[in-house]
């Protein structure tokens, strides 16, 4: 293959459009302003909503519930619980007649199925009768129970408290309605405003990224809210849609931005740097996108529905901010023309491509004349930061974690001062006794109850025709401690097996903590495909593009290096407790999903700097055919845009760690600690380390596995031919 002053078909394609949309910038702009208000209108009249309901099909834990969903709906829903405390004891006749009061109010609303009478349950009293609990059985689960019937519970409960009775609405569906949305995009957007005036130097220039981020976001959120009628998106789904969209739609115009610019300033016109705009940073956006969405698409092999929607949120918000960069930025940039410069900011500069009086071209000479120290130091940097992910502790964390401010925290700490943590998250037996065996039901009770970490056991419940019964198991410890999680395995593994053999009875062990011990171990089950899924096609893709071998492996490894000090970070905070109180969180065991979710987004995103990166020195050897010369003029020439873009969206992520929910804490440090790890002694450090101390051989590929992969120019056009392994060759040559 040649690549010379003919350009490839795609190249070809993308200059064609860069054209069209210089000459038509106003039809573009018009069409993507009605393209935002239809989807904006739609979303308001015909979006879906988001939910709670973490289904896993063929668990246990799914299959107590939709045996409960069948014959004994009236249970199937979740619980919330009233607590009361009065100093005076809450068997004083005033107390009682209160608290009789407020329960009667609470049976009356729609979704309630059911109201246990605290001085009718036995051990619904603490023991010293000052504190006093009550469950409420909804009709649904959270997520899918009427938001305003929880809203009004947990009202009836602020107007109860007071002289001498206090009153806190507590569990599950209750923590859910709680949860609020914190403006981290205004924030994180502020801060990418700072960031893009420091890196341009021009406000024209800075306020076109934010502008088509800001097409890109909106029409994201309409089209997740659209699909939410399909999909079960998480509750969570906005905001993890904010974080990735914000992040990548200013990246991605960024890049198409800064080369606009470059182009600008070595003397073409408007219409050629857009040319050029699109013909060399649009193609490496639009594989960068294309690897991002892939690593999101690949959450659908762990088998989880609502991983999947989540998956399926962060693609759609990558691809739209590919269709903005490659759309409407241009037609943009068009509307600006020579001005993007203007507005200029006193005392900031701004230089594009290889200036080499700037101190990143400084850096990649040290790094170049000793790659062996920077190698080592950036490797064992990285390790060290990924130590603590050994021992790694997944799990649900639970209201104990959750803000004081909020009912549900107040509630978890006041039933466990009266009854002990395990009354938080009891767990749910389901007993299937169609076949018979209705007469062992006590007997397998006991047994559970005499099991150690077991409070109590309740008298099986039995469903009118008689086939299904159910317990309620509490343990002794919270829903989110270690032990809870070997209790609910021994019950399953052991002491159930044993009591149910030679019966006809099947049981199942369910609830929302064993839920979290399935989901797990899906996760852990589904993970190396996973990995291997994504790891995999995105070197076949690196491959192909980079016609190498040792790129795409250095990548991965690399990668999954920056992956791993981002895990490390996160144990060490949330599940160590370190720093945990200057962010307003507490010791417990990292969400079950996050070490999945954080690795699709983070290869994905770390693969957008792999291939900014590499595709410009790629671009710089094929010119010179050197590859010190290289590596030293392509890490200069994208250093300073790879640290704006990883700067706007470390500040990004870190916004999201001012709001309240422990989980977008997690997904923020997380984030952060990758992103700028990345940015800095991953891609300014050993990256170029690597590749120096590689040499040529970065760029061997095998004679026969180059006639086998297809032919994919992410460079655009350079003035110089090359053969078809890279190596350049005479002008005109083959």
């Amino acid at each position: 293959m040649s690549i010379g002053r003919s350009p490839a078909p795609g190249r070809a394609l993308l200059d064609r459009w860069a054209r069209f949309s210089h000459r038509h910038k106003w039809w573009l702009l018009a069409a993507w302003v009605l393209i935002l208000a239809t989807a904006l209108v739609s979303s308001s009249l015909w979006g879906g909503t988001m939910s709670n309901n973490f289904r896993l099909p063929g668990s246990e834990a799914q299959a107590a519930y939709d045996l409960l969903e069948e014959r004994f709906p009236a249970r199937a829903g979740d619980r919330a619980t009233l607590v009361f405390e009065a100093e005076q004891g809450v068997q004083d006749p005033a107390i009682r007649q209160r608290v009789d009061a407020l329960l009667a109010e609470v049976s009356a609303i729609g979704e309630v199925v059911s109201v246990a009478n605290p001085y009718e349950e036995p051990g619904a009293i603490s023991r010293d009768g000052t504190i006093a609990r009550a469950e409420v059985q909804f009709e649904k689960i959270v997520g899918d129970s009427n938001l305003d019937d929880i809203t009004r519970m947990v009202t009836l409960a602020d107007e109860a408290n007071g002289d001498g009775l206090r009153v806190e609405a507590g569990g599950e569906i209750v923590q859910f309605s709680e949860e609020q949305h914190f403006g981290s995009e205004a924030i994180g957007l502020m801060a990418a405003v700072v960031i893009l005036l420091i890196a341009f130097g021009s406000v024209i220039a800075m306020g076109l990224p934010i502008g088509a981020a800001i097409f890109g976001l909106g029409c994201g959120f309409a089209v997740i809210t659209l699909s939410a009628r399909v999909f079960d998106f998480p509750d969570f789904s906005p905001q993890f849609a904010a974080m990735i969209g914000i992040g990548v739609g200013i990246d991605y115009s960024l890049l198409v931005v800064t080369r606009y610019r470059e182009g600008l300033h070595s003397g073409k016109s408007v219409e050629d740097s857009i040319v050029l705009a699109l013909t060399t940073s649009g193609r490496a956006v639009i594989f960068a996108g294309l690897v991002v969405a892939i690593s999101f698409l690949g959450l659908y092999a762990m088998g989880l529905p609502f991983v999947a929607a989540l998956g399926t949120a962060g693609a759609i918000v990558v691809i739209l901010a590919v269709l903005v960069a490659l759309t409407l930025m241009p037609a943009l940039l068009s509307i600006a023309g020579a001005s993007v410069d203007r507005l200029k900011v006193p005392f900031l500069h701004s230089t594009e491509g290889v200036d080499t009086s700037s101190g990143w071209y400084r850096l990649s000479n040290a790094i170049q004349r000793r790659p062996l120290p920077y190698f080592f130091g950036a490797t064992a940097l990285l390790l060290i930061l990924a130590a603590p992910v050994l021992s790694m502790r997944l799990g649900f964390t639970d209201a104990g974690n959750s803000s004081e401010d909020f009912h549900s925290r107040r509630a978890y700490d006041l039933l466990a001062k009266g009854f002990g943590p395990g009354y938080n998250g009891p767990l749910l037996g389901v007993a299937d006794i169609s076949a018979g065996g209705a007469e062992t039901l006590e007997a397998i009770g006991a047994r559970i109850s005499a099991t150690t970490g077991v409070v109590y056991v309740t008298p099986p419940m039995v469903n009118p025709e008689g086939n299904t019964a159910v317990f309620t198991i509490i343990p002794t410890t919270s829903p989110q401690d270690e032990s809870t999680d070997r209790l609910v395995k021994e019950l399953r593994d052991e002491v159930l097996p044993a009591a149910l053999e030679g019966t006809p009875v099947e049981f199942y062990v369910g609830g929302r903590t064993a839920s979290g011990i399935d989901v797990g171990d899906r996760i852990t089950g589904r993970m190396p495909y996973l990995f291997g899924g994504v790891i995999g096609l995105s070197f076949l893709l690196l491959m192909v593009v980079f016609r190498s071998i040792l790129i795409p492996l250095k990548a991965a490894i690399v990668n999954l290096l920056s992956i791993g000090a981002a895990y490390g970070v996160i144990v060490a905070v949330f599940q160590w407790g370190w720093l945990g109180g200057v962010i307003g969180v507490g010791e417990g065991p990292i969400e079950v999903f996050l070490p999945m979710m954080l690795f699709a987004i983070l290869f994905g995103l770390s693969m957008d700097y792999e291939v900014f990166l590499i595709s410009r020195i790629r671009e710089e050897y094929i010119r010179t055919g050197s590859n010190a010369v290289a590596v030293s003029n392509g890490l200069t020439a994208t250093a300073r845009v790879i640290t704006a873009a990883a700067a706007i969206m470390v500040s990004v992520f870190l916004a999201f760690v001012l709001g309240p929910e422990r989980v977008i804490k997690e997904f923020g440090i997380g984030l952060a600690t990758a992103i700028f790890v990345d940015a800095t002694i991953v891609r300014l450090i050993l990256v170029p380390a690597t590749m120096e101390l590689l040499g040529d051989r970065n760029w061997w590929l095998p004679r026969w596995l180059d006639r086998l992969l297809p032919h994919v120019n992410v460079e655009g056009s350079v003035p110089t031919s090359v053969d078809r392994h890279g190596v350049p060759a005479p002008a005109g040559g083959d």
